[in-house]
Protein backbone atom coordinates (compact mmCIF):
# COMPACT_ATOMS: atom_id res chain seq x y z
CA UNK A 1 0.00 0.00 0.00
CA UNK A 2 1.30 3.45 -0.91
CA UNK A 3 1.97 5.55 2.19
CA UNK A 4 1.64 9.24 1.46
CA UNK A 5 1.12 12.33 3.62
CA UNK A 6 0.82 16.05 2.93
CA UNK A 7 2.13 18.34 5.67
CA UNK A 8 0.40 21.70 6.05
CA UNK A 9 0.23 24.57 8.53
CA UNK A 10 3.92 25.51 8.74
CA UNK A 11 6.02 27.92 6.70
CA UNK A 12 7.79 24.87 5.27
CA UNK A 13 11.14 23.14 5.23
CA UNK A 14 13.93 23.49 6.11
CA UNK A 15 12.67 24.60 9.50
CA UNK A 16 14.21 28.00 10.14
CA UNK A 17 11.18 29.79 11.55
CA UNK A 18 9.97 28.14 14.74
CA UNK A 19 9.04 25.02 16.64
CA UNK A 20 6.33 23.86 14.24
CA UNK A 21 8.69 24.06 11.26
CA UNK A 22 11.38 22.14 13.13
CA UNK A 23 8.86 19.47 14.09
CA UNK A 24 7.51 19.22 10.55
CA UNK A 25 11.02 18.84 9.15
CA UNK A 26 12.04 16.10 11.55
CA UNK A 27 8.79 14.17 11.21
CA UNK A 28 9.03 14.46 7.42
CA UNK A 29 12.63 13.23 7.33
CA UNK A 30 11.74 10.25 9.50
CA UNK A 31 8.81 9.35 7.27
CA UNK A 32 10.97 9.63 4.13
CA UNK A 33 13.48 7.27 5.74
CA UNK A 34 10.64 4.84 6.39
CA UNK A 35 9.57 4.87 2.74
CA UNK A 36 6.73 7.38 2.90
CA UNK A 37 5.88 9.74 0.07
CA UNK A 38 6.00 13.12 1.86
CA UNK A 39 4.77 16.41 0.42
CA UNK A 40 5.36 19.62 2.43
CA UNK A 41 3.72 22.96 1.67
CA UNK A 42 6.18 25.86 1.84
CA UNK A 43 5.59 29.61 1.89
CA UNK A 44 8.28 31.35 -0.16
CA UNK A 45 8.96 35.01 -0.86
CA UNK A 46 9.44 34.85 -4.62
CA UNK A 47 8.22 32.82 -7.56
CA UNK A 48 5.81 32.68 -10.47
CA UNK A 49 2.87 30.56 -9.37
CA UNK A 50 2.90 27.31 -7.43
CA UNK A 51 5.98 25.18 -8.17
CA UNK A 52 7.49 21.98 -6.85
CA UNK A 53 10.97 20.71 -6.12
CA UNK A 54 12.59 17.93 -4.13
CA UNK A 55 14.48 18.44 -0.88
CA UNK A 56 16.06 15.56 1.06
CA UNK A 57 13.70 13.01 -0.43
CA UNK A 58 10.46 14.93 0.05
CA UNK A 59 8.42 17.03 -2.36
CA UNK A 60 8.08 20.72 -1.57
CA UNK A 61 5.05 22.55 -2.92
CA UNK A 62 6.26 26.15 -2.99
CA UNK A 63 3.66 28.90 -2.80
CA UNK A 64 4.99 32.44 -3.41
CA UNK A 65 3.51 34.74 -0.78
CA UNK A 66 5.94 37.20 0.87
CA UNK A 67 3.37 38.50 3.37
CA UNK A 68 4.18 36.79 6.71
CA UNK A 69 1.51 38.70 8.62
CA UNK A 70 -1.58 37.06 10.12
CA UNK A 71 -3.54 37.72 6.92
CA UNK A 72 -0.72 36.51 4.68
CA UNK A 73 -0.34 33.29 6.62
CA UNK A 74 -4.10 32.71 6.49
CA UNK A 75 -4.07 33.15 2.73
CA UNK A 76 -1.14 30.72 2.45
CA UNK A 77 -3.08 28.15 4.49
CA UNK A 78 -6.13 28.53 2.25
CA UNK A 79 -4.10 28.07 -0.94
CA UNK A 80 -2.30 25.07 0.57
CA UNK A 81 -5.51 23.37 1.66
CA UNK A 82 -7.20 23.93 -1.70
CA UNK A 83 -4.19 22.41 -3.45
CA UNK A 84 -3.93 19.44 -1.04
CA UNK A 85 -7.65 18.73 -1.38
CA UNK A 86 -7.13 17.86 -5.06
CA UNK A 87 -5.49 14.61 -3.95
CA UNK A 88 -6.48 11.59 -1.90
CA UNK A 89 -3.47 11.86 0.41
CA UNK A 90 -3.72 11.88 4.18
CA UNK A 91 -3.02 15.36 5.62
CA UNK A 92 -1.03 16.29 8.72
CA UNK A 93 -1.75 19.87 9.78
CA UNK A 94 0.31 21.79 12.34
CA UNK A 95 -1.88 24.31 14.14
CA UNK A 96 -5.56 25.21 14.15
CA UNK A 97 -5.34 28.96 13.45
CA UNK A 98 -7.23 28.63 10.15
CA UNK A 99 -9.21 25.49 10.89
CA UNK A 100 -12.26 26.92 9.18
CA UNK A 101 -10.47 26.15 5.90
CA UNK A 102 -9.93 22.53 7.01
CA UNK A 103 -13.68 22.09 6.63
CA UNK A 104 -12.95 21.63 2.93
CA UNK A 105 -10.92 18.46 3.61
CA UNK A 106 -13.66 17.14 5.87
CA UNK A 107 -16.34 17.68 3.23
CA UNK A 108 -14.22 15.89 0.61
CA UNK A 109 -13.55 12.93 2.91
CA UNK A 110 -9.79 13.55 3.15
CA UNK A 111 -8.46 12.43 6.56
CA UNK A 112 -6.68 15.20 8.44
CA UNK A 113 -4.67 14.80 11.66
CA UNK A 114 -4.23 18.16 13.42
CA UNK A 115 -1.53 19.12 15.94
CA UNK A 116 -3.46 21.47 18.22
CA UNK A 117 -0.43 23.31 19.67
CA UNK A 118 -1.11 25.02 23.02
CA UNK A 119 -4.21 26.88 24.15
CA UNK A 120 -3.29 29.57 21.67
CA UNK A 121 -6.46 31.67 21.97
CA UNK A 122 -5.74 32.34 25.66
CA UNK A 123 -2.53 34.29 25.00
CA UNK A 124 -3.12 37.93 25.92
CA UNK A 125 -0.65 39.19 23.32
CA UNK A 126 -3.18 38.54 20.53
CA UNK A 127 -5.77 41.04 21.69
CA UNK A 128 -9.50 40.41 21.97
CA UNK A 129 -10.31 40.18 18.25
CA UNK A 130 -7.63 37.63 17.38
CA UNK A 131 -8.34 35.70 20.56
CA UNK A 132 -11.96 35.36 19.46
CA UNK A 133 -10.91 34.18 15.99
CA UNK A 134 -8.58 31.59 17.50
CA UNK A 135 -11.22 30.45 20.00
CA UNK A 136 -13.66 29.79 17.15
CA UNK A 137 -11.07 28.03 15.01
CA UNK A 138 -10.00 25.82 17.90
CA UNK A 139 -13.55 24.51 18.18
CA UNK A 140 -13.83 24.04 14.44
CA UNK A 141 -10.57 22.03 14.44
CA UNK A 142 -11.83 19.80 17.23
CA UNK A 143 -14.87 19.00 15.08
CA UNK A 144 -13.45 18.71 11.56
CA UNK A 145 -10.12 17.07 12.41
CA UNK A 146 -10.15 13.28 12.16
CA UNK A 147 -7.69 13.11 15.04
CA UNK A 148 -6.08 15.66 17.35
CA UNK A 149 -2.49 15.71 18.62
CA UNK A 150 -1.80 17.30 22.00
CA UNK A 151 1.83 18.17 22.69
CA UNK A 152 1.46 17.80 26.48
CA UNK A 153 -0.76 15.77 28.84
CA UNK A 154 -2.32 18.98 30.18
CA UNK A 155 -3.26 20.02 26.64
CA UNK A 156 -4.83 16.59 26.14
CA UNK A 157 -6.86 17.09 29.32
CA UNK A 158 -8.04 20.45 28.01
CA UNK A 159 -8.96 19.02 24.59
CA UNK A 160 -11.14 16.39 26.25
CA UNK A 161 -13.50 19.23 27.10
CA UNK A 162 -13.83 19.85 23.34
CA UNK A 163 -13.58 16.36 21.79
CA UNK A 164 -13.89 12.69 22.71
CA UNK A 165 -10.92 11.03 24.37
CA UNK A 166 -10.50 8.46 21.59
CA UNK A 167 -9.90 11.33 19.16
CA UNK A 168 -6.86 12.66 21.07
CA UNK A 169 -3.24 11.46 21.23
CA UNK A 170 -0.40 13.07 23.16
CA UNK A 171 2.84 13.44 21.19
CA UNK A 172 5.43 15.92 22.43
CA UNK A 173 8.01 17.95 20.55
CA UNK A 174 11.51 16.61 20.07
CA UNK A 175 15.02 18.01 20.00
CA UNK A 176 18.40 16.90 18.77
CA UNK A 177 20.84 15.31 21.18
CA UNK A 178 23.77 17.74 21.19
CA UNK A 179 27.13 16.47 22.44
CA UNK A 180 29.39 19.01 20.76
CA UNK A 181 29.17 22.46 19.19
CA UNK A 182 31.58 25.00 17.74
CA UNK A 183 33.03 27.11 20.61
CA UNK A 184 33.84 29.86 18.11
CA UNK A 185 30.14 30.73 17.84
CA UNK A 186 29.78 32.05 21.42
CA UNK A 187 33.08 33.88 20.91
CA UNK A 188 31.56 35.67 17.91
CA UNK A 189 29.08 37.18 20.36
CA UNK A 190 31.72 38.09 22.94
CA UNK A 191 30.96 35.11 25.17
CA UNK A 192 33.31 32.54 26.66
CA UNK A 193 32.01 28.96 26.85
CA UNK A 194 30.99 28.02 30.36
CA UNK A 195 30.81 31.61 31.65
CA UNK A 196 27.27 32.59 30.74
CA UNK A 197 23.62 31.57 31.05
CA UNK A 198 21.09 31.68 28.20
CA UNK A 199 17.53 32.95 27.96
CA UNK A 200 15.75 32.43 24.64
CA UNK A 201 12.13 33.53 24.45
CA UNK A 202 9.75 35.97 22.84
CA UNK A 203 9.95 39.15 25.01
CA UNK A 204 6.38 39.20 26.33
CA UNK A 205 5.10 39.20 29.94
CA UNK A 206 3.83 35.62 29.85
CA UNK A 207 7.44 34.43 29.41
CA UNK A 208 8.62 35.97 32.72
CA UNK A 209 11.57 37.79 31.15
CA UNK A 210 11.34 40.66 33.62
CA UNK A 211 11.33 38.39 36.67
CA UNK A 212 14.33 36.46 35.37
CA UNK A 213 16.34 39.58 34.51
CA UNK A 214 15.52 41.23 37.84
CA UNK A 215 16.45 38.10 39.79
CA UNK A 216 19.71 37.64 37.88
CA UNK A 217 20.68 41.30 38.24
CA UNK A 218 20.37 41.46 42.04
CA UNK A 219 24.05 40.58 42.45
CA UNK A 220 27.17 39.89 40.45
CA UNK A 221 26.88 36.22 39.59
CA UNK A 222 30.35 35.93 38.07
CA UNK A 223 28.71 34.99 34.75
CA UNK A 224 26.87 36.79 31.98
CA UNK A 225 23.23 36.33 31.01
CA UNK A 226 22.91 36.08 27.21
CA UNK A 227 19.40 36.98 26.02
CA UNK A 228 18.27 36.26 22.47
CA UNK A 229 15.41 38.25 21.02
CA UNK A 230 14.47 41.64 19.62
CA UNK A 231 14.08 44.36 22.28
CA UNK A 232 12.86 47.87 21.47
CA UNK A 233 12.40 50.67 23.99
CA UNK A 234 9.25 51.77 22.21
CA UNK A 235 7.59 48.69 23.71
CA UNK A 236 6.80 49.39 27.42
CA UNK A 237 7.54 45.82 28.51
CA UNK A 238 10.81 45.73 26.60
CA UNK A 239 11.79 49.01 28.24
CA UNK A 240 11.10 47.53 31.69
CA UNK A 241 13.35 44.57 30.92
CA UNK A 242 16.15 46.76 29.57
CA UNK A 243 15.98 49.05 32.60
CA UNK A 244 16.08 46.10 35.01
CA UNK A 245 19.16 44.57 33.40
CA UNK A 246 22.43 44.74 35.30
CA UNK A 247 25.83 45.19 33.65
CA UNK A 248 26.30 41.47 33.00
CA UNK A 249 23.10 41.04 31.02
CA UNK A 250 23.93 40.77 27.32
CA UNK A 251 21.21 41.39 24.73
CA UNK A 252 22.37 39.57 21.61
CA UNK A 253 19.40 40.47 19.44
CA UNK A 254 17.34 38.00 17.37
CA UNK A 255 19.32 34.94 16.27
CA UNK A 256 17.52 32.35 14.16
CA UNK A 257 20.25 30.22 12.57
CA UNK A 258 19.83 26.79 14.23
CA UNK A 259 23.56 26.07 14.46
CA UNK A 260 24.13 29.43 16.18
CA UNK A 261 21.35 28.93 18.73
CA UNK A 262 22.41 25.35 19.37
CA UNK A 263 26.03 26.32 20.05
CA UNK A 264 25.00 29.15 22.37
CA UNK A 265 22.86 26.73 24.35
CA UNK A 266 25.43 23.96 24.46
CA UNK A 267 28.25 26.12 25.81
CA UNK A 268 26.15 27.86 28.47
CA UNK A 269 26.26 27.12 32.21
CA UNK A 270 22.49 26.80 32.30
CA UNK A 271 19.21 27.80 30.70
CA UNK A 272 16.53 30.13 32.10
CA UNK A 273 12.98 29.30 31.02
CA UNK A 274 10.12 31.57 32.01
CA UNK A 275 7.23 30.33 29.85
CA UNK A 276 4.00 30.19 31.82
CA UNK A 277 1.47 28.99 29.21
CA UNK A 278 1.31 26.48 26.40
CA UNK A 279 2.18 22.83 26.39
CA UNK A 280 5.59 21.33 25.66
CA UNK A 281 7.84 24.25 24.76
CA UNK A 282 10.45 23.49 22.07
CA UNK A 283 13.02 25.82 23.64
CA UNK A 284 12.89 23.93 26.93
CA UNK A 285 13.24 20.57 25.19
CA UNK A 286 16.18 21.87 23.14
CA UNK A 287 17.93 22.99 26.32
CA UNK A 288 17.51 19.49 27.73
CA UNK A 289 18.92 18.03 24.52
CA UNK A 290 22.02 20.16 25.13
CA UNK A 291 22.32 18.90 28.71
CA UNK A 292 21.63 22.31 30.25
CA UNK A 293 20.76 22.56 33.94
CA UNK A 294 17.56 24.61 33.97
CA UNK A 295 15.82 27.27 36.02
CA UNK A 296 12.15 27.15 34.97
CA UNK A 297 8.90 28.83 35.90
CA UNK A 298 6.89 26.65 38.25
CA UNK A 299 3.79 25.48 36.39
CA UNK A 300 2.23 22.19 35.31
CA UNK A 301 3.62 22.45 31.78
CA UNK A 302 7.27 22.93 32.72
CA UNK A 303 7.07 20.54 35.68
CA UNK A 304 5.99 17.64 33.47
CA UNK A 305 8.57 18.36 30.76
CA UNK A 306 11.67 19.07 32.86
CA UNK A 307 10.79 17.15 36.02
CA UNK A 308 14.00 16.85 38.11
CA UNK A 309 16.17 18.57 35.49
CA UNK A 310 15.19 22.02 36.75
CA UNK A 311 15.03 24.35 39.73
CA UNK A 312 11.68 26.15 39.76
CA UNK A 313 10.65 29.75 40.46
CA UNK A 314 7.58 31.93 40.75
CA UNK A 315 9.05 35.20 42.04
CA UNK A 316 12.22 37.25 41.67
CA UNK A 317 13.31 35.95 45.07
CA UNK A 318 12.95 32.40 43.78
CA UNK A 319 15.08 33.27 40.74
CA UNK A 320 17.77 34.73 42.99
CA UNK A 321 17.85 31.59 45.14
CA UNK A 322 17.77 29.17 42.22
CA UNK A 323 20.65 30.91 40.47
CA UNK A 324 22.64 30.81 43.69
CA UNK A 325 22.17 27.04 43.86
CA UNK A 326 22.91 26.53 40.17
CA UNK A 327 26.09 28.61 40.09
CA UNK A 328 27.49 27.96 43.58
CA UNK A 329 27.00 24.18 43.67
CA UNK A 330 28.78 22.35 40.84
CA UNK A 331 27.51 19.05 42.20
CA UNK A 332 23.87 20.17 42.02
CA UNK A 333 24.38 21.69 38.59
CA UNK A 334 25.94 18.45 37.36
CA UNK A 335 23.02 16.46 38.73
CA UNK A 336 20.54 18.72 36.94
CA UNK A 337 22.48 18.38 33.69
CA UNK A 338 22.47 14.58 33.92
CA UNK A 339 18.77 14.60 34.69
CA UNK A 340 18.18 16.80 31.63
CA UNK A 341 20.00 14.30 29.41
CA UNK A 342 18.07 11.39 30.91
CA UNK A 343 14.69 13.06 30.57
CA UNK A 344 15.41 14.08 26.97
CA UNK A 345 16.53 10.56 26.10
CA UNK A 346 13.39 9.12 27.71
CA UNK A 347 10.74 11.27 26.00
CA UNK A 348 12.02 13.92 23.60
CA UNK A 349 14.34 12.47 20.95
CA UNK A 350 13.17 12.97 17.39
CA UNK A 351 13.38 9.23 16.73
CA UNK A 352 10.85 8.66 19.52
CA UNK A 353 8.58 11.58 18.64
CA UNK A 354 8.57 11.02 14.87
CA UNK A 355 7.99 7.31 15.41
CA UNK A 356 4.84 8.15 17.36
CA UNK A 357 3.66 10.38 14.52
CA UNK A 358 4.20 7.55 12.05
CA UNK A 359 2.25 5.05 14.16
CA UNK A 360 -0.66 7.46 14.44
CA UNK A 361 -0.70 8.40 10.76
CA UNK A 362 -0.69 4.74 9.72
CA UNK A 363 -4.06 4.32 11.42
CA UNK A 364 -5.64 6.65 8.84
CA UNK A 365 -4.08 5.29 5.68
CA UNK A 366 -6.82 2.65 5.06
CA UNK A 367 -9.34 5.50 4.88
CA UNK A 368 -7.59 7.00 1.87
CA UNK A 369 -8.85 6.14 -1.60
CA UNK A 370 -11.93 5.89 -3.67
CA UNK A 371 -11.52 9.15 -5.55
CA UNK A 372 -9.89 9.78 -8.89
CA UNK A 373 -6.23 10.70 -8.40
CA UNK A 374 -4.86 13.80 -10.07
CA UNK A 375 -1.33 14.15 -11.37
CA UNK A 376 1.34 14.86 -8.78
CA UNK A 377 2.00 18.45 -9.79
CA UNK A 378 -1.63 19.57 -10.01
CA UNK A 379 -0.38 23.15 -10.41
Amino acid sequence: MRRSVRILGTHGVPGNYGGFETAAENVALHLVDQGWDVIVYCQVDEGDGITEDTWRGMTRVKIPLPDRSWKGTSRFDLISIRHAARFDDLCLTFGYNTAIFNTWQRLKGIPNVINMDGIEWSRSRWGKAKQAILWINERIACYVGNHLIADHPEIATYLRTRAKDRKITTITYGAATVTEADPAIPAEHGLTPGTYLTLIARPIPENSILELVEGFSRRDRGVDLAILGAYDRSDPYHAQVLDAAGPRVRFLGPIYAPEQVQALRFHSRGYLHGHTVGGTNPSLVEAMGCGNPIVAHDNVYNRWVAQDAALYFRTGDDVDAALGTLLDSPERAGELARNARDRHRQEFTWAHVAGQYESLLEQFLPRVGGRRRLGRSGV
